[in-house]
């Protein structure tokens, strides 16, 4: 079971706050143009992801234990994100706050939102970048932890830091197309909102000269399925044998699919 108390404690320090501005900002961007009628967000309720879309139907689910304190939104649901209680095929959008990094078998989570998402539904996926400044950090903290030393770890405990590239493999793997990505959060891993702020510059040079070194990361990826053709009874009833007065030539409608190439990380 996660540490949700670590993870809500540590949202609201001066890096958290910092952190979840620039992902609702994100966020609101991504989902504002993406239409349908069912759209999800599972976990980190401090994040209202949704908020922008326009869908009717939105719901949000936490698999936090009920006793946990939340924020002021309403939470749709309490569930496993491995066993989510939708049908198949059945949601336009479902949206990952940091959930994989946080899940039991985060592989088995993204494979569990493969199914309920809609053929050309889409998954928008947030998480910390272990190449990152913060991640770094992270990684330093452990080893000295590991040697016996007593640091203190910077991003919260319990987070498994899932590299954007291996998750890129595992979208491909579930037949996810990358529409989109990007980097944030280039400041250093301060803990004072006064240090914080007075390396703001850092964000506009971060993203135009060393986007890898952001400290978390967003994705958007679309659902691919293979199409069909029945050629066979098609060609069946071509072939089979009629009587009529003249030769009647019919166009059949073609299907055109663009391939739009986004900036990904």
């Amino acid at each position: 079971m996660p540490d949700h108390d670590d993870l809500v404690a540590w949202l609201a320090t001066p890096p958290g706050r910092y952190l979840l501005a620039w992902e609702q900002d994100r966020l609101d961007r991504a989902v504002v143009d993406l239409f349908g009628f069912h759209a999800l967000q599972l976990g980190l309720p401090q994040l209202d992801a949704l908020r922008a879309n326009r869908m009717p139907h939105r719901w949000l689910a936490t698999d936090a234990p009920q006793g946990i304190a939340m924020p002021p939104r309403a939470v749709s649901l309490h569930c496993d994100f491995d066993a989510l209680p939708f049908p198949s095929q059945s949601l336009d959008l479902v949206v990952l706050p940091h959930t994989l990094e946080w899940a039991r078998d985060p592989h088995l989570t993204l494979a569990e939102v493969e199914r309920v998402l809609m053929p050309e539904g889409r998954v928008a996926i947030l998480g910390f970048n272990p190449a990152g400044l913060w991640g770094l950090r992270q990684r330093l903290g452990r080893l000295r932890r590991g040697l016996g030393g007593t640091a203190p770890l910077y991003l919260p405990r319990a987070s498994d830091l899932i590299h954007y590239r291996r998750l890129r493999d595992w979208l491909r793997l579930l037949s996810f197309e990358v529409e989109g990505g990007r980097f944030g959060c280039y400041r250093p891993a301060l803990r004072s909102e006064r240090w914080l702020d007075r390396f703001g510059w850092m964000d506009d040079v971060g993203d135009r000269w060393w986007p890898v070194l952001g400290s978390v990361y967003f994705l958007l990826a679309v659902k691919r399925v293979r199409g069909m053709r029945l050629v066979g009874l098609a060609r069946r009833q071509r072939s089979a044998p009629h009587a009529a007065p003249a030769v009647v030539a019919q166009r059949r409608p073609s299907m055109n699919l663009d391939n739009d190439n986004s900036r990904t990380p």
